[in-house]
């Protein structure tokens, strides 16, 4: 079983407090738009991080983080990437990427706005966590929470800073 904390969009700015609501987690996935490596080395040295870059993110980070990661988590496959959409409405390569490797869990940012739905055609469940940052339009910063136990993904918390 593993305890997951969700990130994403935090545009050079990461509150403390988000360190406390993942406190319990094993593992920490941010979805791009870290901002800085430093937010990086933040996150990463409590527990293990998982990410990928995001379109505002310059060299430091791209260096580190690749723009797609495909991964297991107990018996479930991840696939994370920044720019992603949504069900039905993924952008071109996306879909490409999700036909091909078939994940059951997907994992997106960019948006700012938080989603957490079911694709029953692709029989994949999809995160946006929404944004953890001050940088964009949206009024309510949020992050996720949720636990992996086996092939189920379960206990998903929404978390508004």
């Amino acid at each position: 079983m593993k305890k997951i904390g969700l990130l994403s969009d935090t545009h050079h700015y990461m509150d403390d407090i988000i360190l406390e609501h993942f406190k319990d987690c094993d593992e920490i996935w941010h979805a791009g738009d870290f901002g800085t490596i430093a937010i990086a080395e933040k996150l990463g040295s409590s527990k293990p991080l998982k990410g990928v870059y995001g379109n505002i993110d310059g060299n430091d980070i791209r260096s580190v983080y690749p723009e797609q990661l495909i991964f297991m988590c107990e018996d479930v496959k991840v696939m994370l990437r920044h720019i992603g959409g949504y069900p039905p409405k993924y952008n071109p390569e996306t879909k490409k990427e999700l036909l091909l490797h078939k994940p059951q869990l997907f994992i997106s940012g960019h948006s700012h706005i938080l989603k957490i739905m079911y694709d029953d055609k692709l029989e994949c469940l999809h995160m946006n966590p929404g944004a953890a940052g001050k940088q964009g339009w949206h009024k309510v910063r949020t992050i996720v929470r949720f636990t992996i136990d086996g092939n189920n993904i379960k206990d998903c918390e929404v978390i508004e800073l």
